[in-house]
């Protein structure tokens, strides 16, 4: 578990990336920082990442579906638990398709799929973090 610490602290919003992939968390850390935003933390795991935001309270979470320890589903449910105004983005592979509409279900505001283009990324990241509500709905009905 990584807490970051930023000089910063002018930055448009904090965020915390949970990803058990060192190379995926430097990935979106520096679209992150390219929209003006300063990841607070890096979680390796679902445990990790439930840890850190309660320390942390960030106020965006990036999380991936398949960590160890904890998946993303589980660890978004925790979370939300603990804050229903918790803002999570799902990035997952394409694979996980059911699984991000579970989480979406769950709670989640919005996902992105990996590979990601960084454009679109924060295209999705500034869309969350700019309304709470009208974010993507589950329909609980199909």
């Amino acid at each position: 578990m990584e807490q970051l610490n930023s000089d910063d602290p002018e930055s448009a919003f904090t965020c915390l990336v949970a990803d058990d992939s060192l190379f995926a968390r430097k990935n979106i850390t520096k679209v992150v920082s390219q929209i003006g935003g300063r990841v607070v933390g890096e979680a390796k795991n679902g445990m990790e990442a439930i840890e850190l935001y309660e320390q942390l309270r960030p106020d965006l979470v990036l999380m991936d579906i398949t960590m160890p320890e904890l998946d993303g589903i589980e660890s978004l449910r925790k979370i939300i638990e603990k804050d229903k105004d918790a803002r999570v983005i799902i990035v997952s592979s394409l694979g996980h398709r059911e699984m991000v509409w579970r989480a979406i279900c769950f709670g989640a505001k919005h996902f992105f799929s990996k590979p990601y283009d960084p454009d679109y990324a924060s295209m999705i990241i500034s869309s969350v973090l700019g309304k709470k509500e009208g974010d993507l709905q589950c329909d609980t009905n199909t």
